[in-house]
């Protein structure tokens, strides 16, 4: 019975997330020598989550250095924003995913809440 439950639930209910764009970025030239850097937005669809991670990490999903102005934002319901990456040139190579992670708030423990991470790949 639990399983047919499961099912309804999968193929009835909707998932609701935050979104990040494009989905495969390129890295272009930046003003400055030897740096890297791509544009991308964020959208929040999530009511329940204003606070989202930003992270880049190689295949293995071993972090990266990089820069931007903002390494947490936070983005409220429907809200949206653009942000710059920034990458070493002796990172370019390495750079397989950007990625943004909601952060929960511990503020009601009762409540049952998940976490969404989405990610880009890199051309």
């Amino acid at each position: 019975m639990k399983k047919y439950i499961m099912i309804l639930m999968m193929a009835f209910g909707t998932a609701v997330a935050h979104e990040m764009t494009p989905t495969y970025p390129e890295l272009e030239s930046s003003h400055v020598s030897g740096i890297y850097k791509t544009t991308m937005e964020m959208f929040n669809k999530r009511k329940d989550v204003e606070w989202y991670e930003i992270g880049v990490f190689d295949n293995e999903w071993k972090p990266i250095p990089f820069v931007s102005s903002y390494k947490i934002v936070q983005l409220q319901y429907l809200g949206h924003v653009k942000f710059d990456i920034y990458i070493r040139a002796a990172d370019k190579n390495r750079a397989t995913y950007i990625c943004s992670k909601s952060k929960l708030r511990k503020e009601d423990s009762t409540k049952t809440a998940v976490s969404s991470r989405i990610c880009s790949k890199f051309k």
